[in-house]
């Protein structure tokens, strides 16, 4: 490969983002050597087999794709803005929103939805840690270095070009012959692997691992959540890894999979992608129900409304997931009776959604509600979240779907469910849980103008696309004629793209200011919550929990609260830990430099990449772990200190 096709050039954009790297790069390096932090960075965090801490690293990796995601859609705006603009050419706009969606998808919401998930659940079941704590860290690791590859393509061979979605004949050798949707298809191989890891993980975890007396039917609505979306984690993500290494043959190795000669099928990629692209929807959204119902319980002060029905609901969108994925492509000729099956598997599947709309408004009826800002969040979902169903409902009728199918319709209607569904779920949860994981709220005047900028240029953004979508404006196209009349409408739809722009950098903002400004020591609890979580110190120690507590009741601390039950029995205990492990953090470079190699088909570096995975897995099999115990007179002073010491 010539030097001039490794690093992509060109672009002054490309170029701007070299210098970026570089100097970003550099005042990271420099700053942990003048501040002596290597050590810390090391023992603390690149070692660290702690879900919670685990959880911040997902979460800040999440925040930071959400920036690079972000910029990707304002450059998309940007050139939409108005009719004929010269800010991007057709190959970059290939480009960018092909990143855009995988970035926002498997690289933004992914990670903070299983960030939440760490930080959270063995929290709420009373649990010390995950099952496997060091698999933890090497799924987190291994999300991470898949991450990485597919950023740095941006820069080196290329980006990927073919959509979100890689369809074939489109993301073949013939019609892409650069690298960038090998980038693609490795990067997300990689990161697949991880999260296959999590799902099962957590589904150990949960049905293994809580606190005597949590039955199934006790344990709090986020937990259900997370473990209905584990479930659908291992049975679609394989589907994808299959598909991928599929892909990865088609394209480095000459296979005939998806071609459309030789006996390959490229229908083949839409349906296999699908299988797993639809349940991936319910994996981002799910667990953002769940986060839902446990801040509306909260701050409505009332139970949840129609427990029983919230879980059968969500297990019905379980199943129905698996049988919705033909919608997607219903115009590609599969005939009547397919497509009047999964019309009416589309539909089905916004009943159990609606039951949970009607949950929520219930638990609102009557109920003392603080307008905090998780509340803000969870009120903003449920119209906005409504009329992204309701569209979606006129996307399900196929013969309509005829009209709508590939217009920026599609685009506003998706957007519409993703946004508040799983964007506005995770900010709700990071609000709320944020006193748990760092000991002190995050400012509420900022929280709530980040909320109303957000939501404002939310709707401003995304609602005219509904119209350019019915006007015949298809998606993918970058750029357009003045005589089509798609102007005006898209000029808004930008400038709402840039408020949102301006809510998240608020955001961003909050978090500096409430470091520096937020008190401390406010003593009593941060909400008035009713989850087994908040009777734990804030910040939680690296144990979770003193004592195991004894659950009698749904909503296990309000309970014992009101009705005065004490939570923990027994006597101070010596606790074991696992030890940190600095094993999953070099997995990660190792498969990071494993894909690497593989996307420029460098098969001699890439077969010592792979033999020195099979040694550490092998060396991992023998290696003995013993732990480290903490023995009850330290448990019970750190316990007395951080219940003096905390929020």
């Amino acid at each position: 490969m010539k030097w001039s096709e490794f690093f992509v050039t060109g672009e002054p954009m490309i170029y701007g983002a070299m210098v970026s790297i570089v100097l970003v790069s550099l005042a990271i390096l420099v700053g942990l050597t003048y501040f002596k932090k290597w050590g810390y960075l090391w023992r603390e965090w690149l070692t660290t087999v702690d879900h919670k801490r685990i959880g911040v690293m997902y979460i800040i990796a999440a925040l930071i794709m959400l920036f690079r995601g972000g910029i990707d859609a304002l450059m998309m705006r940007t050139q939409l803005a108005a009719p004929e603009m010269k800010f991007l050419d057709a190959q970059h706009y290939n480009e960018v929103f092909t990143t855009h969606g995988v970035i926002m998808i498997l690289f933004m919401a992914m990670p903070f939805v299983i960030g939440i998930m760490n930080v959270v659940i063995p929290l709420q079941i009373g649990a010390r840690d995950v099952a496997f704590p060091r698999l933890n860290a090497v799924s987190f690791w291994m999300f991470f270095a898949g991450a990485m590859l597919f950023n740095i393509s941006f820069v080196i061979g290329g980006s990927p070009d073919a959509g979100w979605s890689a369809y074939f004949p489109l993301a073949s050798l013939e019609f892409s012959p650069t690298v960038g949707n090998n980038f693609y298809s490795l990067a997300l191989q990689i990161s697949g692997v991880g999260t296959l890891m999590t799902g099962i993980n957590f589904i150990v975890t949960i049905l293994k691992m809580r606190a005597p007396g949590m039955k199934l039917m006790r344990m709090p609505m986020f937990t259900w959540s997370v473990l209905i979306t584990n479930v659908i984690i291992v049975f679609a993500f394989p589907v994808l890894t299959v598909a991928l290494a599929l892909m990865m043959f088609d394209r480095i190795f000459g296979s005939q999979f998806f071609t459309m000669s030789n006996g390959g099928m490229d229908m083949l990629w839409a349906n296999l992608f699908w299988v797993w692209g639809h349940p991936e929807v319910y994996i981002v959204v799910l667990p953002a129900f769940g986060i839902f119902s446990d801040i509306i319980s909260t701050f409505s002060k009332k139970n949840l409304y129609g427990y029983k029905s919230m879980v059968v609901s969500m297990l019905a969108i379980m199943l129905l997931s698996f049988l919705v994925w033909a919608h997607h492509f219903y115009t590609m000729g599969a005939g009547a009776m397919v497509n009047g099956f999964f019309s009416i598997t589309t539909m089905a599947i916004a009943v159990p959604t609606g039951v949970k709309i009607f949950n929520w408004l219930f638990t609102l009826r009557k109920g003392k509600i603080s307008f905090t800002t998780p509340m803000l969040y969870a009120m903003g979902f449920i119209p906005i979240f409504t009329i992204g169903g309701v569209t979606g409902v006129m996307l399900a009728m196929a013969s309509a779907d005829y009209q709508y199918h590939n217009t920026m319709f599609l685009v506003a209607h998706f957007h519409y469910v993703l946004i508040p569904g799983t964007v506005f779920g995770v900010l709700a949860g990071m609000h709320y849980w944020f006193p748990k994981i760092f000991g002190f709220r995050l400012n509420e005047k900022l929280g709530k103008s980040a909320f109303w900028l957000i939501i404002v240029g939310f709707n401003v953004a995304f609602m005219p696309l509904f119209f350019l979508g019915l006007q015949g404006m298809t998606r993918r196209q970058y750029t357009y004629s003045e005589s089509t009349g798609f102007g005006p409408l898209n000029m808004i739809a930008t400038v709402g793209a840039f408020v949102l722009a301006i809510g998240f950098v608020v955001l961003v903002y909050n978090f500096y200011w409430s470091f520096r400004h937020s008190p401390r020591n406010e003593g009593g609890d941060p909400w008035d919550a009713r989850t087994l979580e908040w009777s734990t110190p804030s910040p939680v120690p690296v144990y979770n929990f003193a004592r195991v507590p004894e659950v009698h009741e749904q909503d296990a601390y309000w309970y014992s609260k009101k009705k005065n039950v004490p939570l923990y029995s027994g006597e101070y205990e010596s606790i074991h830990m696992p030890n940190n492990s600095g094993q999953p953090f070099i997995l990660g470079i190792v498969m990071f430099l494993l894909g690497f190699f593989l996307v420029f088909s460098w098969f001699i570096p890439a077969i010592i990449m792979g033999v020195v995975t099979v040694i550490m897995l092998a060396w991992r099999s023998f290696e003995r772990d013993h732990g480290y115990h903490i023995s009850a007179k330290e448990v019970m002073a750190t316990e007395n200190k951080l219940r003096g010491d905390s929020v």
